[in-house]
C-alpha cells in the first residue's frame, strides 16, 4: 500500500491534481502495481480525503454556529489551547509504537505539526497496517496528509520526512 501512496505523492505532488479514486485506480493498474495494493490504498486515500475535507479549525473565540454554504459540513474542531494535552489510548500505543508517537509528538511540539493535521495523521495510521508502523510508513502517512490539505512542509521537514536514516552517520 505505501508503495502506491509514494507513486501518489510522486506523480500528483498538487493534490487538487489527483484525479477521481476511479480514474485513478486505472492509472495505478497501467503502472504496474498489484489489484489488491491498489484497493487498499484507493480505501485509505478515500478515508484521508473524507477527513481531510470535512475538517475546519475555529479559532477559540470564533463563533460555531455558523450556516455553510456546503451541502456536507466540515466537523468543527475547537483550536487547541497551548496548555492542552493529548493522551493516546492504548490501542494507538500499541499499533504505532514508542518511536512512531514519538515522532509525531516531535513534530507537534516543534510546531510542524498542527492539532488538527495531528488528528488526521493518528486517524489514518489507524488505518495503516502495521503492528506497530514503522517510522518510514508513518512519515508517508505525513506526507499524505501535508498532500491532502494541499500544503508542502518547510524543506528541511521535507528532508527529514524523506531521507533515508539507514545511512546517516551520528556526528
Amino acid at each position: 500500500m505505501f508503495e502506491v501512496l509514494v507513486y501518489v505523492y510522486e506523480n500528483y505532488w498538487q493534490g487538487a491534481a489527483c484525479p477521481e479514486i476511479d480514474r485513478l485506480g486505472r492509472k495505478l493498474i497501467a503502472a504496474g502495481f498489484e489489484a489488491e495494493e491498489i484497493q487498499e490504498a484507493l480505501v485509505w486515500l478515500e478515508g484521508l480525503n473524507i477527513a481531510a475535507k470535512g475538517t475546519q479549525v475555529d479559532a477559540p473565540d470564533s463563533p460555531s454556529g455558523e450556516e455553510s454554504d456546503s451541502s456536507v459540513s466540515p466537523a468543527r474542531m475547537q483550536a487547541q489551547a497551548s496548555n492542552s494535552l493529548r493522551i493516546y489510548s492504548v490501542a494507538e500505543q500499541t499499533h504505532l509504537g514508542a518511536q512512531s508517537l514519538g515522532f509525531v509528538c516531535f513534530l507537534e511540539t516543534s510546531g510542524i505539526l498542527p492539532p488538527h493535521m495531528r488528528e488526521i495523521v493518528m486517524d489514518r495510521a489507524m488505518a495503516a497496517p502495521g503492528d506497530p508502523v514503522s517510522l518510514d510508513d508513518l512519515k508517508i502517512i505525513i506526507l499524505m496528509v501535508y498532500w491532502s490539505f494541499g500544503e508542502e512542509p518547510d524543506a528541511l521537514v521535507l528532508d527529514e520526512l524523506c531521507d533515508d536514516t539507514e545511512g546517516r552517520l551520528a556526528h
